[in-house]
């Protein structure tokens, strides 16, 4: 396995690289859910590079940037254990030189849900991919599902700008108990993990109602709120049906949506989803 840390590192080493390419772009502090992606980009590709790279652009000046779980050598040896060619590891003075002005904004659906509750989020998120694409030039680009509407930004925004590499959607991860894999989750203190499991209740509950035949939105959101509520360490931050592309909240549910929420646990902010009426 190959490690880069510079952009013409990365770049020179991508020449040499047997065609196509699968590419897992992380943040570090990896689990059995970013492995899942890096062995499927495996399987379809005859390279398989992933990146690890804490962006500060994508945090918010309150957020957990500095103290945001990092583990770069535990990683790297995960990442060698599932067969990854090549990983690229850059500093942000690397990704982020003086005098870069230049920003990559995706309007419309970064206006709600995550988006509007971290102002400037998505405008780092498309930037820095952008740059990877730019870098790493995958032909296949490895997601995964738990980050729905970042998935939908960065499908968008490589429909819009004819980036020539194709979005791969893997499905979310679980641990036994239901709570979707997180670097996050290792901030949770034991009660904490135990309550976070309240985030799938309330997921498996709307498909419950919506299976029953539930189409009234609002209804499912309401049902969902109370359920959490039942838990005592748990403060909804949303509880979202959308439409699936759009992200737009409906009234009732006629296509494929997007049952997604945000809760904090304690310190911890966890985001989950499901999709009802379509391919998760």
């Amino acid at each position: 396995m190959q490690v880069a840390r510079t952009i013409a590192e990365m770049k020179k080493i991508r020449r040499a690289l047997p065609e196509p390419v699968g590419f897992v772009p992380t943040m570090g502090y990896l689990h059995e859910g970013h492995l899942s992606l890096v062995r499927r980009a495996k399987a379809e590709n005859r390279s398989a590079v992933a990146s690890i790279f804490v962006n500060p652009t994508q945090f918010g000046p309150k957020e957990d940037f500095a103290s945001y779980p990092r583990a770069p050598q535990r990683d790297l040896e995960m990442l060698e254990s599932v067969g990854t060619d090549v990983v690229f590891m850059p500093e942000a003075e690397e990704m982020y030189p003086p005098g870069m002005d230049t920003w990559v904004e995706v309007k419309g659906i970064t206006d709600v849900l995550e988006g509007a509750r971290r102002p400037g989020h998505f405008r780092g998120v498309a930037t820095v991919v952008t740059k990877l694409f730019n870098i790493v030039e995958p032909t296949r680009s490895y997601f995964g599902q738990k980050d729905a509407q970042q998935v939908r930004v960065i499908q968008k925004m490589v429909r819009d700008l004819n980036m020539n590499t194709e979005v791969i959607v893997c499905p979310t991860l679980r641990e036994p108990d239901g709570l979707a894999m997180s670097s996050r989750n290792v901030y949770l203190k034991p009660d904490e993990r135990r309550a976070a499991v309240i985030l799938w209740k309330s997921l498996e509950l709307a498909r419950k109602l919506w299976a029953e035949g539930e189409r009234d939105a609002g209804r499912i959101r309401r049902e969902m709120t109370a359920l959490i509520q039942t838990e005592p360490r748990a403060a909804i931050d949303y509880v979202s049906i959308a439409d699936a592309e759009t992200l737009r909240e409906l009234d009732r549910i006629e296509g494929p949506v997007l049952v997604s929420l945000a809760v904090k646990v304690g310190k911890p902010r966890l985001i989950d989803n499901i999709i009802l009426g379509g391919s998760e």
